[in-house]
């Protein structure tokens, strides 16, 4: 799916993952959408909460290689 910004958030634990996506999503416009890449395997329940919290959709949560790949639409 396309994105408007993408986070690499690889090699950094929690919660650097969801604090840099925060800020992220707080310069982006509603509407946009952001690719986050995490390494860490807690990530995953970490993105699904911070979707509810914070209002915004997660729209894709995968691991692919490794790597965990989230797409989080601001709302």
């Amino acid at each position: 799916m396309a994105h408007d910004q993408e986070l690499d958030a690889s090699g950094l634990n929690c919660p650097l993952p969801i604090l840099r996506a925060k800020k992220t999503l707080n310069a982006m416009t509603p509407g946009q959408v952001l690719h986050v890449i995490a390494t860490d395997p807690g990530s995953v329940k970490d993105f699904d909460a911070f979707a509810k919290q914070t209002g915004n959709d997660l729209i894709e949560s995968k691991e692919e290689g490794g790597k965990f790949h989230f797409l989080i639409k601001k709302c």
